[in-house]
């Protein structure tokens, strides 16, 4: 698997480890920023409606016009894919990262002060997690000493570039032997973890927080409550959720992009039944079943060139 990656700054092509925006960029100095990630499936972008519109969610939120329209979008995505292809003579599934910041300009807060728009985007191999990755889960920690933001200061609705809330509350998770976090609100009500969203089961019932207690809108999470759990025949109930009622749920495990439905096999001390018969392993395979569908119907969105069929000579 390479570890090249390919980038696109407002329609420049190159290596990601070639410097290629201002040292003025706002999304730099400032985090005045917001991003999206896409992952394909056979070669096609998945969810690709969904991710853009809470992009532009964002936009708004933040008062940030877009440097591009959707349609432009897909056409320099496939640029970018392509120079990846070309470059690593590979075709494997992809990841695929956008962020669009106000701009470069002079040194102050006031977003005035930005030019014009700008957008890097970014192409990797997709880090797929191994079969026995899955199978085994993740553990989690629950971080103590900070919390998740409040709404009412940086929403989590929105997509941002400003991540220091969650890669402190990560670190102090993994330096106590965690793999990943659980952030609490300032109320000491479960939220998210750093990079994605959180359920629970107790009785066959699907608990997870509602939005309102300050997370991120997940893409995979809205799939996972809606038509995936009504596929598996869950039901699903959003609650509040506070530490002290882990040990009552059964089941644990976190929705995400790229990690789709991922068991928990642990939060701290407290430990979670996972593998064949559970809850969360009727939601992976709902999941998948979601997926195949969904790239059945979205051809239009292929980006990833397929292999050429080899050449068949008879003698």
């Amino acid at each position: 698997m390479t570890n090249y990656i390919q980038a696109n700054t407002d329609g420049k092509l190159h290596p990601a480890d070639k410097p290629s925006i201002s040292p003025l960029n706002r999304g730099f100095l400032y985090g005045d920023a917001i991003y999206e990630v896409w992952r394909t499936y056979d070669g096609i972008v998945f969810a690709w409606d969904e991710h853009w519109q809470r992009l532009e969610r964002s936009a708004r939120a933040l008062d940030m016009a877009l440097p591009l329209t959707q349609d432009e979008l897909l056409k320099q995505i496939k640029r970018t894919v392509s120079a990846f292809c070309r470059k690593t003579g590979e075709r494997p599934e992809l990841y695929i990262r956008l962020q669009t910041t106000r701009g470069a300009g002079a040194i102050g807060l006031n977003t005035l002060l930005a030019d014009k728009p700008s957008y890097v985007l970014l192409v990797q191999t997709l880090k797929v997690l191994t079969p026995e990755q899955v199978a085994r889960g993740i553990k989690l920690g629950l971080a103590k000493s900070l919390h998740r933001n409040h709404p009412d200061a940086l929403n989590p609705l929105w997509k941002t570039g400003n991540y220091l809330n969650n890669i402190l509350c990560l670190r102090e998770a993994i330096a106590a032997g965690a793999e990943e976090v659980v952030m609490t609100n300032l109320a000491g009500e479960i939220t998210e973890s750093a990079v994605s969203n959180i359920g629970f089961v107790r009785d066959g019932v699907l608990h997870t927080p509602p939005l309102s207690a300050g997370m991120l809108e997940g893409i995979t999470r809205a799939a996972v409550l809606g038509p995936i759990a009504n596929a598996a025949g869950v039901k699903v109930v959003e609650s509040t959720i506070r530490p002290e009622e882990l040990a009552s749920f059964s089941e644990c495990f976190l929705t995400g992009t790229t990690r789709e439905v991922h068991p928990v096999n642990a939060i701290d001390d407290v430990r979670f039944t996972i593998g064949p018969g559970t809850v969360t392993a009727k939601l992976q395979t709902a999941f998948a079943d979601y997926v195949r569908a969904y790239v059945k119907r979205h051809k239009k969105l292929r980006v990833l060139p397929r292999a050429p069929k080899p050449v068949v000579t008879t003698t």
